[in-house]
């Protein structure tokens, strides 16, 4: 049984954004990436309390490309340490989830 994943992934500016969402898609990694121009994210990082305007993606996929999704991201990407979290779909309109892996063959 295939296992279906929501990817979700920050990045700088929506300019970055749109280019990881074409890689992912032209790379079969990805069935479609929506990207949300502006998002503001509060977080710790190195021992300050920041704040940054950023893009955000969010990703369709399969749990078998997302090793590859991830490294594809890493390497693409303008941050030290990229968000990059899949979680599970646990259900889906079934042939949404088919049009999926016709999208990654």
């Amino acid at each position: 049984m295939r296992r279906y994943v929501v990817v979700y992934c920050t990045a700088g500016d929506a300019e970055e954004a749109h280019k990881i969402a074409r890689m992912l898609v032209e790379r079969r990694l990805a069935a479609c990436v929506n990207v949300v121009p502006s998002v503001t994210s509060h977080y710790r990082w190195k021992s300050e309390i920041a704040r940054s305007d950023e893009s955000w993606l969010v990703v369709k996929t399969r749990e078998d490309r997302f090793e590859a999704l991830r490294a594809a991201v890493v390497s693409a990407h303008s941050y030290e340490v990229p968000e990059i979290i899949a979680l599970p779909i646990e259900a889906g309109n079934a042939p949404y989830l088919s049009w999926i892996d016709d999208c990654l063959e």
